[in-house]
């Protein structure tokens, strides 16, 4: 047997694995809040992240296509963007299958340990999600920081206008 058909029968253990550490990211308060509440339009944190997680493990098993991948990555890798996360930790949920992963390691595949170029060709993809999650991650905090930098322009234009209107009210009293 594969170990791309041997995940496949054990996707459903890996991704809710895999959806519980990354949802374990967040602060114990906030986690408490995703559980009570399960309305995905109130609280859509669990259900993007739950959703895409399923999705990418299925890129996972096909292999990584950054054109098929992408999208699905973004939905996840924009939220993190825009929390207060460091970089590592906002991208930490993409190591974390590694780790699933390594735990399975024990376990025999119809009684064969699994082999290690299939292993390590799971690995290279797990990599190669990390490095498109690292992409997307710096172009959403370079658009955060264009738009800011635009709202402090503009706030500065405005000041620079009522100033100079200011001046103007002085000036014709």
């Amino acid at each position: 047997m594969e170990l791309v058909d041997w995940l496949s029968q054990k996707k459903q253990d890996i991704v809710r694995d895999w959806v519980r550490i990354s949802m374990e990211a967040y602060p114990i308060e906030a986690v408490n809040v995703f559980k009570r509440n399960k309305d995905r339009f109130a609280n859509p944190l669990p259900h993007v992240i739950s959703k895409n997680i399923e999705l990418l493990f299925d890129e996972l098993l096909l292999g990584i296509d950054s054109e098929r991948t992408t999208p699905i990555l973004a939905e996840i890798v924009r939220i993190k963007a825009v929390q207060d996360f460091t970089p590592a930790k906002a991208l930490q949920f993409v190591f974390d299958l590694k780790g699933i992963l390594h735990k399975l390691k024990g376990e025999k595949i119809k009684g064969e340990v699994m082999p290690y170029d299939q292993i390590r060709t799971i690995e290279l993809e797990i990599d190669k999600l990390a490095m498109l999650a690292f992409n997307i991650y710096v172009s959403c905090k370079e658009k955060l920081y264009e738009i800011r930098a635009n709202e402090i322009r503009n706030q500065t234009h405005m000041l620079v206008r009522r100033v100079n209107e200011m001046d103007k009210q002085k000036e014709a009293r």
